[in-house]
C-alpha cells in the first residue's frame, strides 16, 4: 500500500499559529495558473480564489452572476500552480444560502474536485449553522463580515459598515458567533479601524482586513488592483504597488509598431 501524499501547503493550524505568534498574515486573490504560480513563488501565505472573479476576469458588474462551475474551474487552475500557500475558495451567491444539503455539497466540491484547503462564505449569525455543519464535515470555513459584496443590493451599495454603535455591536456579536460555530478565520471588509481592532482583540481566530485598518491579523487585496492591471477607479483602501496597465499598453504599442515597420521579427527571432 502506497503512503499518503505529503501535504506541504499551509493549513488552518499554520494560519492560527501566526496570530498567536503575532506574525501578520498575507493574502491575495488569484484566478488562474500563471498568477497563482507567481504569488506562490513570492511566499504569499494564503491565495483566495475570490468570487471577485466576476468583476475582475469575467467582466460582470458584480459578483452575483458567478457560478459554482466558474469557481471550481478557476480554483482547479490556481491549485495547479500552488505548492506552499493555503488555497481558499469563495462560495458564490446562492451556493450555500438555499439549503444545508446543497451548501455542504457545493463546499465539498472545492476540496474534492479543486484541491482547495478551505472555503469562504459571507454573512453573520444567519449562517452559523452551516458553518458548524461544514466544519463538522471536515471543511474549514473562513467567514466574512462587514461589507459583503453578495449582499450589495440589501446593503444599498458598496458602503462602510458598522459606523454606528448598534451596527458595530451586531458585527462584533456575529464575529463571536461565527468563531463559536467553527470558522478558523474572519475577513473584515470596509469597517472602521477601531471596530476591526476590537474584533481582532476579542477573537482567538485570525482576522484578515480589507479596508479595515492595520490592527487586523492579516490583510487581503485583489491582486489586479494592487498591481494596477485595471485602469478602473479603485477603492480608497487599495495601495497600488505597480502600474501594469500602462506597462502592458506600452509593450503592446511597441509590438504593433515593430510589426508594422518590419522591425519584428528580426534575425534574432527567426530561424535559418
Amino acid at each position: 500500500m502506497s503512503s499518503p501524499m505529503k501535504i506541504t501547503r499551509k493549513n488552518i493550524l499554520d494560519i492560527k499559529k501566526m496570530k498567536s505568534l503575532g506574525e501578520k498574515i498575507t493574502m491575495l486573490t488569484a484566478y488562474d495558473f500563471p498568477m497563482a504560480s507567481i504569488l506562490d513563488e513570492s511566499d504569499i501565505d494564503i491565495i483566495l480564489v475570490g468570487d471577485s472573479l466576476g468583476n475582475v476576469v469575467l467582466g460582470y458588474n458584480s459578483t452575483l452572476p458567478v457560478t459554482m462551475d466558474d469557481m471550481v474551474r478557476h480554483t482547479q487552475a490556481v491549485a495547479r500552480g500552488v505548492q506552499k500557500a493555503m488555497i481558499v475558495a469563495d462560495m458564490p451567491f446562492l451556493s450555500y444560502q438555499v439549503s444545508s444539503e446543497s451548501a455542504l455539497a457545493n463546499a465539498g466540491r472545492f476540496l474534492k474536485e479543486a484541491d482547495a484547503q478551505a472555503v469562504k462564505l459571507e454573512g453573520g449569525r444567519e449562517h452559523a449553522e452551516i458553518v458548524h455543519k461544514m466544519t463538522y464535515a471536515g471543511i474549514p470555513v473562513m467567514a466574512h463580515l462587514g461589507l459583503t459584496p453578495q449582499s450589495v443590493n440589501q446593503l444599498g451599495g458598496y458602503k462602510v459598515q458598522g459606523k454606528n454603535e448598534d451596527a458595530a455591536e451586531t458585527i462584533i456579536r456575529d464575529a463571536k458567533i461565527l468563531e463559536e460555530a467553527g470558522a478558523f478565520s474572519l475577513v473584515l471588509e470596509c469597517v472602521p479601524e477601531k471596530l476591526a481592532q476590537d474584533i481582532t482583540a476579542a477573537l482567538s481566530i485570525p482576522t484578515i482586513g480589507i479596508g479595515a485598518g492595520v490592527h487586523c491579523d492579516g490583510q487581503v487585496l485583489v491582486v489586479n488592483d494592487m498591481l494596477g492591471i485595471s485602469d478602473r477607479v479603485t477603492p480608497k483602501f487599495v495601495k497600488k504597488y505597480a502600474h501594469l496597465n500602462q506597462d502592458i499598453k506600452d509593450a503592446v504599442k511597441q509590438y504593433i509598431a515593430d510589426v508594422k515597420t518590419g522591425a519584428f521579427p528580426d534575425a534574432e527571432h527567426s530561424f535559418r
